[in-house]
């Protein structure tokens, strides 16, 4: 697997989340299920109903990555009829599921020039 080109926006809380989310356009949301203001899953509709309204020409939000815990198993199934949502990272997260999860939402890193051995 081959690492990702991407810029990173974080938030301390929702609010936050949502006034980003109207600011600037994304390719990809990674959620909290559980936030400390609100449910990820509510902050996510809220961006679904306000994103194509800041955002001219996008018919939709982007797709949704939740990071979640093994108690969020509920919430998550509800979740599996929506077309945005693209999986979820369980807690602690782990490298290799983002990036199996990423693979064809972002683009891959350019690959790195190969430097001949040094020697001395």
């Amino acid at each position: 697997m081959s690492f990702r080109n991407c810029e990173v926006d974080d938030c301390p809380t929702a609010e936050r989340a949502f006034e980003l989310a109207l600011a600037r356009p994304y390719q990809l949301l990674i959620l909290a299920l559980r936030l400390p203001d609100m449910s990820g899953i509510m902050l996510d509709r809220l961006i679904v109903r306000a994103y194509p309204l800041a955002h001219r020409g996008s018919l939709t939000a982007p797709p949704v990555i939740f990071l979640a815990r093994p108690e969020d198993a509920g919430e998550l199934a509800s979740l599996q009829r929506d077309a945005r949502f693209r999986g979820a990272i369980p807690y602690p997260p782990r490298l290799d599921i983002l990036l199996s999860l990423t693979q064809g939402l972002l683009p891959d890193s350019p690959a790195q020039p190969v430097l001949p051995p040094r020697v001395s």
